[in-house]
C-alpha cells in the first residue's frame, strides 16, 4: 500500500495537485479541533464544521482526549495557542467511538498474540508508565467530553481568555450536539 501511495505522490506533485491547498502555517479562523482519529471523520467533520484547508489546527488521537495535562495532544494544543495564535478549541468527539470501553486488558491480549512478552510489559510498567490508564478508552462519551474541555480549561497554561467549548459529532450525518 506505501508504494502505491508513494507512486501516486509523484504524480500529485508532477501535476501541482497541491496548488490548491496552499495556505500558511496560521489557522485562518484562529481554530483548533481535537477530534477522535476515526476513519469516518476524515472527510465529514471539516465538511460538517464548514471548514477548509488553512481554517483551523485539526489534532487527532484515539477518542479526541486529553488523558493527562502534559500529553500530546495538550502540547499540541498548547503550541497552537502560543505559537499559531488560536483563540478558540472545540473538543469533538463522535457517536459509536472505539474508544468507549477500549481497555487494557483487551488490549494485553491484543499484544501477547502479536508477539509482546509480558516480561516486556513489566518493563514498561518499571519505567513509571501505567498501561491501564494509558490504554483505557471512556465509558460515556458525554462525561469524556467534559472532562477533556475542563482539563483545557483549567490547564496552567492556557489563557483564561481561551474559549473551549465541547460537542458529539455523529458520525453517519455529522450533526453536532453541543456539550455544557
Amino acid at each position: 500500500m506505501i508504494d502505491e501511495i508513494l507512486s501516486f505522490n509523484q504524480s500529485f506533485v508532477a501535476q501541482k495537485g497541491y496548488e490548491k491547498y496552499l495556505t500558511s502555517k496560521y489557522p485562518d479562523k484562529k481554530l483548533a479541533v481535537l477530534s477522535c482519529m476515526d476513519t469516518r471523520l476524515t472527510e465529514l467533520l471539516p465538511a460538517a464544521l464548514g471548514l477548509k484547508n488553512g481554517d483551523a489546527k485539526i489534532i487527532k488521537n484515539a477518542g479526541g482526549l486529553v488523558i493527562s495535562a502534559f500529553d500530546s495532544a495538550m502540547r499540541s494544543l498548547i503550541v497552537a495557542i502560543y505559537e499559531l495564535g488560536v483563540q478558540e478549541i472545540m473538543v469533538v468527539a463522535h457517536s459509536h467511538c472505539g474508544a468507549c470501553h477500549m481497555s487494557y486488558s483487551h488490549f494485553h491480549h491484543e499484544m501477547i498474540a502479536r508477539g509482546v512478552t509480558d516480561e516486556t510489559l513489566d518493563t514498561i510498567r518499571k519505567c513509571g508508565i501505567d498501561l491501564n490508564h494509558w490504554l483505557e478508552g471512556f465509558h460515556d462519551t458525554e462525561e469524556s467530553v467534559r472532562k477533556t474541555v475542563g482539563t483545557i480549561r483549567t490547564h496552567p497554561l492556557v489563557p483564561k481568555d481561551i474559549i473551549v467549548r465541547g460537542f458529539i459529532i455523529d458520525s453517519e450525518t455529522g450533526a453536532l450536539q453541543e456539550i455544557a
